[in-house]
């Protein structure tokens, strides 16, 4: 699957991790950083966690928006993105990375479209660490309502590389996504790679 809801396994959250981002990252020392939030607060009491995303980030291009054209990403799609992981309907393997942990009142608000909060029920120090998870990739309500549970066949993100062609247990090929936001230390935009051919082996 490419529903970053179910990344279960190693190899699927590698392939998920390619086409989506979350609000923060783990850089090679295992330090987390920010991705899409920029930055974030956190109150005196560390019940409430608000982030401050960037505002330059769009979705891959998907026939699901108008005119085929990927649209920025806001802070509705991070509560969308949160809240489909808790939804029994969904029926997520991730579900329980909030469970008893949010506020059951109120666990995710979009304050404007550059702030997100998360609130807790009690403190957790690791929710950073949580929301780092590729269960945690920001997705596009559009796509998934168009396709349904086909979404796990037609995924759209924020990430580096966008999607291509899948043939179950041959190969999966993703290209390179024009319109990332992220840049090496030089200035120059990421990725490198024009693409990425992923092999199969049973």
């Amino acid at each position: 699957t490419l529903d970053p809801a179910f990344t279960k396994n190693q190899s699927i959250i590698w392939a998920v991790h390619q086409i989506y981002n979350a609000l923060v990252q783990t850089d090679a020392s295992l330090h987390l950083v920010p991705s899409l939030a920029k930055s974030w607060d956190i109150s005196a009491d560390n019940l409430t966690y608000t982030f401050h995303l960037r505002s330059d980030v769009y979705f891959q291009d998907n026939d699901a928006f108008p005119d085929g054209k990927g649209r920025r990403m806001t802070a509705k799609d991070v509560v969308y993105s949160f809240a489909r992981i808790m939804d029994v309907n969904t029926a997520s393997s991730g579900a329980w990375i909030f469970n008893s942990r949010v506020d059951p009142t109120g666990p995710f608000t979009a304050v404007d479209d550059t702030t997100f909060q998360l609130k807790l029920v009690a403190p957790f120090h690791p929710i950073l660490g949580i929301v780092s998870m590729q269960y945690c990739s920001v997705i596009p309500k559009e796509v998934v309502e168009k396709y349904g549970k086909d979404f796990r066949r037609h995924p759209c993100g924020t990430g580096p590389f966008q999607f291509v062609a899948w043939e179950e247990g041959q190969a999966l090929i993703l290209k390179k996504n024009p319109h990332y936001f992220e840049t090496d230390s030089a200035r120059n935009h990421l990725p490198y790679l024009d693409g990425i051919k992923v092999s199969f082996f049973e």
